[in-house]
């Protein structure tokens, strides 16, 4: 997954006006307690920041 069809699915899940500030601003638990944004910007692969996204929103089977 590139970076660009994660956020795309995120502003899918979210709306685009509150998906990049939720990013900034929300901790993940699956992310070692570190923002959606913190951890694309450590280097953790979007698929997987994807992943922990996908579980914390509680996402459709279908969105994963």
């Amino acid at each position: 997954m590139r970076h660009t069809e994660f956020w795309a699915r995120l502003d899918q899940a979210l709306g685009r006006s509150y998906s990049r500030t939720w990013a900034e601003l929300t901790v993940v638990r699956d992310l070692d307690g570190r923002t959606t944004q913190e951890a694309l910007d450590a280097g953790v692969p979007p698929k997987q920041v994807w992943a922990a996204v996908w579980r914390q929103l509680e996402l459709p089977d279908s969105e994963r």
